[in-house]
C-alpha cells in the first residue's frame, strides 16, 4: 500500500487553495488542520498534494458506511438522472416516502411519524417547535457540554464553548443542567443522582416550574462535549422524570445514531423510550439529510405548521435509503461492536503506558481518551492535545478534539482491525513526542 504522506502537509497545492479560501470564504469556521481534500474512499482521504490520511473522523461522524460507498454513489446517480428536487412541501414523490417507511421499520415501536429536514440543526429546530406546539409550554432543559447545532433554537440548547454563543443572544428560554461525567464526578454511582437532584431541587424550585417545561433535550453520549458516556441508569431516570411532569424527552442522536455505538440508536443500549428522536449526519451518507421522528400522539401539529423547501430532496433520500440498506445488512452492528472492542482495548493499552491519558471511554466506534497533566488533579492537558493532534496529522492520521482535552475516535464503521492498529501506532509516536 502507498505511504500515507508523500509531501509534508500542507503541500504547495493545499497552500494555494487555502490562500484563495481566505479571500472569499467566511472565516467564521475554525478548521482543525490545513487539510484540502481531493478524493476519498472507505476509510482513507487524499489531499490535493497526494497525501493519504487514515480517517478517524468520518467527516464529523457522517461517513459511517465509508467514504463514497458504491451503493450510495449508485443510488445518487440513478435518482439524479430522474428527479432531484421534488418540492416535497407542496408535491408528493415516492422516494422520500420509501425512505421514511424504511426508517420507521428500524426505529423503536411508536416512533412512526417522520419530519424530513436538511441537517441536524434543522431536526432540532423542528423538535423544539413540535414540543411547544404539543405541550403548550415554552421552556426547555438541556445540558452543559451538549451540542445541538448553531441555528438559534439549537444554539440556545448548546452549551459547549462560549465562542459559539458570544454576541448572538438573547436566546430561547433554555435552562442548562450538569451532565453526569463518571470520570470527573465524585463517583459513577452518584453522578446521575446529583444531576437529577439539580433538576428537581434547583431548576424546578428556583428557575422554572416543571409544568412550564416543554422538553428535555439530551445526547445519549455527549459528542462535542467530550464523548462522555453517562451512567447506564441516567437516561431511564430522565424518562421517569419527564413522565412524572408531562415533559417530552427529546433525544439528539445526530452523532450517536446510525450504528455509531453498535446499535442503530444508542438509546437501544440504554433501553429508553424517547418521545422524539433527531437524526442526521450519517443518515444521508454524505448528502444533507436529517429527520425528526415522533409518534402520532405527539405529532399533533396541523398542515402548514412546519415545512422546508429542500426537505425530502429525492437525491438525499435515495442516498439515505441506500445507507439504511447497508447499515441493516446482516452482521453490520456486530462488526462495529467487535472493532469498537478492539479499539477500546488498544486505547486502554495506551492509557497504561502514558500517564498523560487520564481516561479512556466509549461505546462501539465512538471512543475517546482524555488527556490530563496529572491523574491526581485531572488538570486538562489542552496544549499537549493540540501537539498530539498536529503530530498525528503530519504522519497521516486525521483525528478530532472533543471537550476540554479529549481526543475523539469516530472512524467510518467499515474500519478494519489493521487500520485501527495503524492509527494507534501513529498516535503512540505522537504521545511519545508530547511527553519527551
Amino acid at each position: 500500500m502507498e505511504p500515507l504522506i508523500k509531501i509534508r502537509p500542507p503541500g504547495p497545492n493545499a497552500v494555494a487553495i487555502l490562500k484563495r479560501d481566505a479571500t472569499v470564504i467566511s472565516q467564521s469556521m475554525a478548521r482543525q488542520y490545513p487539510l484540502v481534500l481531493q478524493e476519498a474512499q472507505d476509510v482513507n482521504v487524499w489531499d490535493v498534494d497526494g497525501n493519504r490520511y487514515l480517517d478517524f473522523t468520518a467527516g464529523f461522524a457522517v461517513m459511517n458506511v465509508g467514504w463514497n460507498h458504491p451503493e450510495v454513489v449508485h443510488a445518487v446517480e440513478q435518482q439524479a438522472a430522474h428527479l432531484s428536487h421534488a418540492a416535497f412541501l407542496s408535491f408528493c414523490s415516492e422516494m422520500p416516502v420509501a425512505f421514511a417507511e424504511r426508517l420507521v421499520d428500524v426505529l423503536p415501536h411508536g416512533l412512526n411519524r417522520v419530519c424530513l429536514t436538511n441537517s441536524g440543526a434543522e431536526s432540532i429546530e423542528a423538535a423544539m417547535k413540535l414540543a411547544r406546539y404539543h405541550t403548550g409550554r415554552k421552556n426547555y432543559i438541556s445540558f452543559y457540554g451538549g451540542f445541538h447545532g448553531r441555528t438559534y433554537g439549537a444554539l440556545s440548547l448548546t452549551a459547549t464553548k462560549s465562542i459559539y454563543r458570544a454576541r448572538f443572544g438573547p436566546f430561547l428560554p433554555v435552562i442548562h443542567a450538569p451532565f453526569p461525567d463518571p470520570y470527573r464526578s465524585s463517583g459513577p454511582e452518584s453522578s446521575d443522582a446529583d444531576v437529577l437532584r439539580t433538576i428537581t431541587e434547583e431548576i424546578f424550585k428556583k428557575e422554572v416550574p416543571p409544568d412550564e417545561v416543554a422538553a428535555i433535550f439530551v445526547e445519549p453520549i455527549q459528542g462535542e462535549g467530550g464523548y462522555i458516556v453517562p451512567p447506564k441508569p441516567f437516561l431511564g431516570e430522565l424518562r421517569t422524570l419527564c413522565d412524572e411532569h408531562g415533559i417530552l424527552l427529546i433525544v439528539d442522536e445526530v452523532q450517536t445514531g446510525c450504528f455509531r455505538t453498535g446499535t442503530f440508536l444508542a438509546l437501544e443500549q440504554f433501553k429508553v423510550r424517547p418521545d422524539i428522536v433527531c437524526l442526521s449526519k450519517a443518515i444521508g451518507g454524505g448528502l444533507p439529510l436529517g429527520v425528526m421522528i415522533a409518534s402520532d400522539e405527539v405529532s399533533t401539529w396541523l398542515p402548514g405548521s412546519h415545512a422546508s423547501t429542500f426537505a425530502g430532496n429525492n437525491v438525499a433520500c435515495a442516498a439515505g435509503l441506500a445507507v439504511l440498506s447497508i447499515l441493516n445488512s446482516e452482521g453490520f452492528g456486530d462488526q462495529v461492536m467487535r472493532m469498537g472492542k478492539h479499539l477500546r482495548g488498544r486505547l486502554d493499552e495506551l492509557q497504561q503506558d502514558y500517564t498523560l491519558i487520564g481516561h479512556a471511554r466509549g461505546m462501539g466506534l465512538m471512543a475517546a481518551i482524555e488527556l490530563v497533566r496529572s491523574r491526581a488533579t485531572k488538570e486538562p492537558a489542552v496544549e499537549e492535545r493540540q501537539a498530539i493532534l498536529t503530530d498525528a496529522f503530519e504522519n497521516g492520521l486525521a483525528l478530532l478534539p472533543a471537550g476540554g482535552s479529549a481526543i475523539r475516535f469516530c472512524p467510518p464503521l467499515t474500519i478494519k482491525q489493521d487500520d485501527i492498529d495503524t492509527a494507534v501506532e501513529i498516535l503512540r509516536r505522537a504521545l511519545e513526542g508530547a511527553v519527551e
